[in-house]
């Protein structure tokens, strides 16, 4: 989770590491292709952009998958350029069911819930426990509830840990962030 203020300086780009390593399941991702990596990642994204034709072309651009696969989560319905036709909680559906169809290893979901309503907001996160259970999810959120079932949290990257050890460390900044 990080702040709003922090949120800002994010760039949705995947930049070499000057130092240290990201390893997933063993693999230094510094070791395989940028288009690899970039191929095995979903992004739920704030305000979501899709692309003028169809919602399976949306979800399907480079025609990897077959009508009956894409059947499962798409209709032939129209989106106009940059999916001004749908709205952002629209579009954040067709980011998460882009998700299920590529199953991807690691997902990152950047305030991902905004725009839809609690019982939308309640789907997604029962999607994400069913279908990725398996899978690293990378949560930047506003709502503390929505973090409070993780493994890990890491606040302005000062601290790392579950949610409920740092929530008894009265002194620690996520502790104290849920009090105010």
């Amino acid at each position: 989770m990080i702040s709003g203020h922090h949120r800002a300086k994010l760039k949705y780009a995947i930049f070499r590491a000057c130092s240290g390593q990201i390893v997933i399941d063993g693999v230094n991702i510094s070791t395989i292709g940028l288009h690899d990596l970039r191929s095995r990642l979903s992004i739920i994204p704030q305000d979501p952009t899709m692309f003028e034709g169809t919602i399976r072309s949306n979800l399907d651009p480079l025609e990897e998958y077959t009508n009956d696969k894409i059947w499962e989560f798409s209709f032939y319905i129209t989106v106009t350029e940059n999916g001004e036709n749908w709205s952002v909680g629209q579009r954040q559906h067709v980011c998460l069911g882009l998700m299920l169809l590529k199953k991807s290893k690691v997902l990152v979901l950047d305030e991902a819930t905004t725009s839809v309503d609690t019982a939308t907001d309640g789907m997604i996160q029962q999607t994400l426990n069913l279908h990725f259970n398996d899978s690293y999810v990378i949560i930047i959120a506003h709502r503390f509830t929505y973090v409070l079932d993780s493994d890990m949290y890491i606040g302005f990257i000062e601290e790392y840990d579950s949610p409920t050890k740092l929530l008894e460390d009265k002194l620690s900044s996520f502790a104290k962030l849920v009090t105010e």
